[in-house]
């Protein structure tokens, strides 16, 4: 894949070929990354009409896809690569030129939706499944006042994350959509190179999520021994064969995947057949709505019952640990705060760069104190009916939401994988806990703690995908005021469409009883929220142990945030990240020639983005076909041995492919 070197040959509007050498690694001392479209020259087109109403209509379009998709079958995709392979497309076929600004702001108006969509649906539907009601306005009030929290936290700390931490962060998801956006506007090799791979990827995704001709996770239960060894020692072993989640893993490299599969296989080899060996022949069940007794459960059933809240403990203490090493960006963020308030400017230099503008910092300010007014009257007039409960609850809000943007940013940046369920299920415990010792409890006290989880989990949510949008603006060279301020108008749409979508599959589906969507994140919070309302048992040892176990990690140099993460997310989502780092190592050390193994690292570098973004469009594909009622798939089949056979066979082919094709890489092309 080509890199071109700063000096290189400018286009009319002041932008490179492509991507700088420097883009994705460290910077050495003295050394600055010129981004794409450049400081000097000609004003690029970003803010338009027809960006702000394309991000609009890419808003409402996939908050309704990414809803329903959630809620149905229990999986959020990310909007942002989908969106920008559209933005370019459209902007290639009405032969629009000089566009990728002007797609920038296309993707992080319309990927405002995925983010949205994750804070409501992991949160509120709790409400209906607890029995209670949710109406449209504290849906849409929750989502709205959440995502703004979010921006208005983040901005303070994005040249933390995107500049001064340059080339320390993979950032998978913003690089596999920085390059689609700037591969679309180049129609060179590197635009047919991510075609043809998006292609392979997406149509791969495609038969798996629309035919299922092979199936999407392979286990070791397909052979009789792994199916013994499952049902005796309580371990199994599972890969998800997607060509996206491939990709993500290449991206993440191999240090970073093998520690969170580091965390993954501590819990499924090590925790759940140990909890199996000695709780064999016990005759009473533990935990909060369990009947079963450990020795009748699957291994899947003693991670999410139990093995699954050490990972919860370990990212809050991660989280706390992250928030303490993150103290003096935080001060500095509140000095700077402070500074602007009583009139003072900032140095002049960096910061009256077109590419490092951020909204000032009073507007920031005063939108932060408008919304913490606006969401007082919501909670005490909408949630609580009471004035002193209505404190408490935005003094949760704001303490938890600012102290975890870090966190979730952090996440965001390591593996493109937001741990804000887990955050949120820490929130609300801590939100319950404490409106109960303020004497509210029972069903107003499950409703206030939801709708203050769902504003902290969608502040969370945006955060984390926010910080995706700024990295692409800063290797692309955007203005970051810019982003930010639209970023506003992407979030009031798609919490509007979020709220009238969920209303509207409660009435045709429901939450709960036969034909009942999915919602399996509500259902985990719901769960944890009734017994701490209404009295049960709730594991704090488990927390604790996450916790003991963050800080050890801590204390001997493993990052514990991407450790814990693996003992979260489930088995088969951890496998391929590995594997996709495996291949990144396999790819980039066969040659002598550092410049060869360069080449062949950027080239499946785009490779892998082709993958990411083929496999997220395809999902939506097969989304939209699930809902218009297309029903495809291939059930029996997809059950059986053969097609976990076929799977692998493919899932050998694909990989395969990766290394041949970017082992093809030629210096200099």
């Amino acid at each position: 894949m080509e890199r071109n070197d700063p000096n290189n040959e400018l286009s009319q509007e002041g932008q490179t070929v492509g991507l700088p050498e420097n883009a994705y690694r460290e910077l050495a001392p003295g050394e600055a990354y010129e981004p794409v479209m450049r400081e000097k020259g000609p004003k690029p087109k970003e803010v338009t009409p027809y960006s702000v109403i394309f991000g609009i209509v890419m808003a409402v379009v996939f908050s309704a896809a990414a809803a329903y998709l959630g809620l149905r079958v229990g999986q959020v995709f990310e909007a942002a690569i989908p969106i920008a392979i559209i933005a370019v497309g459209v902007g290639n076929l009405t032969g629009r030129k000089n566009m990728l600004g002007q797609n920038v702001i296309i993707q992080s108006i319309g990927a405002s939706s995925g983010v949205i969509v994750a804070g409501a649906i992991f949160t509120l539907p709790a409400l209906y499944i607890l029995g209670l009601d949710a109406a449209f306005y504290q849906v849409f009030l929750s989502s709205l006042f959440g995502g703004i929290l979010g921006i208005l936290f983040l901005i303070p700390f994005r040249k933390y994350f995107v500049k001064d931490m340059h080339g320390k962060y993979p950032f998978p998801e913003a690089t596999a959509t920085t390059e689609v956006l700037v591969s679309g506007e180049k129609k060179g090799n590197q635009a047919k190179l991510l075609a043809v791979s998006g292609l392979v990827g997406g149509l791969y995704d495609f038969v798996i999520g629309t035919f299922g001709w092979w199936t999407e996770t392979v286990s070791t239960r397909i052979c009789g021994w792994g199916e013994v060894l499952a049902e005796k020692a309580k371990m199994v072993f599972k890969v998800n064969t997607g060509a996206a989640v491939l990709g993500l893993g290449y991206i993440v490299g191999l240090k970073y995947a093998a520690i969170i599969c580091a965390g993954s296989f501590t819990v499924w080899f090590v925790l759940i057949p140990f909890i199996s060996h000695f709780a064999d022949g016990q005759t009473v069940a533990v935990g909060e709505g369990v009947t079963a007794l450990l020795g009748q459960m699957t291994p899947e059933d003693i991670f999410r019952n139990y093995a699954r809240h050490i990972g919860i403990g370990g990212i809050a203490m991660a989280g706390v640990i992250g928030i303490i090493r993150s103290s003096k960006i935080i001060r500095q963020a509140v000095g700077l705060a402070v500074g602007e308030l009583r009139g003072k400017k900032s140095a002049a230099g960096e910061d009256d760069r077109r590419t490092q503008r951020d909204i000032p910092m009073k507007i920031i300010l005063v939108g932060l104190l408008v919304t913490l007014a606006a969401l007082f009257i919501f909670f005490a007039l909408g949630v609580v009916h009471n004035l002193t409960l209505a404190l408490i609850g935005i003094l949760i809000v704001f303490v938890i939401a600012f102290l975890f943007t870090t966190v979730a940013a952090n996440a965001i940046a390591i593996v493109g994988n937001n741990p804000v369920s887990g955050m949120t299920l820490m929130t609300l415990i801590l939100s319950s806990l404490i409106l109960a010792g303020v004497g509210l409890h029972g069903t107003s006290g499950m409703v206030a703690a939801m709708v203050i989880g769902g504003v902290v989990c969608t502040a969370l949510a945006m955060a984390g995908g926010f910080v995706t949008d700024l990295k692409i603006g800063y290797w692309i060279g955007t203005t970051p005021a810019k982003q930010e301020a639209w970023k506003f108008l992407g979030t009031v749409v798609s919490a509007a469409t979020v709220g009238g979508v969920m209303i509207l599959l409660n009435k045709t589906y429901g939450f709960t009883g036969e034909g009942a969507l999915v919602a399996p994140q509500a259902n985990a919070m719901a769960a944890v929220i009734k017994p701490l309302m209404e009295g049960g048992a709730t594991p704090w040892l488990l927390y604790g142990a996450g916790a003991a176990l963050a800080l050890i990690l801590t204390m001997i140099g493993v990052p514990a945030l991407a450790f814990a993460l693996g003992m979260f997310i489930p088995l088969e989502l951890n496998t391929p990240l590995l594997v996709g780092g495996i291949v990144s190592w396999f790819v980039t050390t066969r040659s002598k020639d550092k410049a060869v193994n360069t080449a062949r690292r950027d080239r499946g570098t785009l490779i892998a983005s082709g993958f990411i973004a083929g496999g997220a469009l395809m999902g939506v594909v097969s989304a939209m076909l699930r809902y218009f009622g297309f029903d495809w798939f291939a059930k029996g089949w997809n059950g059986t041995a053969g097609a976990e056979v076929l799977a692998l066979v493919m899932y050998a082919a694909l990989i395969g492919y990766f290394v041949w094709d970017s082992k093809r890489a030629k210096v200099g092309e």
